[in-house]
C-alpha cells in the first residue's frame, strides 16, 4: 500500500468530506474509489480504441448473417 500527499482546492475537499460522510466511508476510502473509478474509465477507453483499430466491416457483415432473421418479442418492442 503507497501513502501520498495530494493538494486539493478547499472547496473540493469540504465537498469530497461531505459526500465521504454522505456515504459513511472514509475520506480514504472514498478518494481511493474516486482514482478507481478514474483508471478504470481511461483503461476502458484504451481498451476500446485497441479494439477499434482492428474492426473489420466485412467481418461485422459476415457476423450479421448469424443473425436469424426473426421478429422481436412483444417485450422488446418500443
Amino acid at each position: 500500500m503507497s501513502t501520498i500527499s495530494i493538494r486539493l482546492p478547499d472547496s473540493l475537499h469540504q465537498m469530497a468530506k461531505t459526500i465521504a460522510a454522505e456515504d459513511h466511508v472514509s475520506m480514504n476510502q472514498f478518494i481511493a474509489s474516486a482514482v478507481a473509478e478514474k483508471v478504470s474509465a481511461l483503461t476502458t477507453e484504451s481498451y476500446l480504441k485497441e479494439r477499434a483499430e482492428r474492426a473489420s466491416a466485412d467481418k461485422f457483415r459476415s457476423a450479421l448473417t448469424a443473425v436469424p432473421d426473426s421478429e422481436p418479442e412483444d417485450f422488446n418492442r418500443q
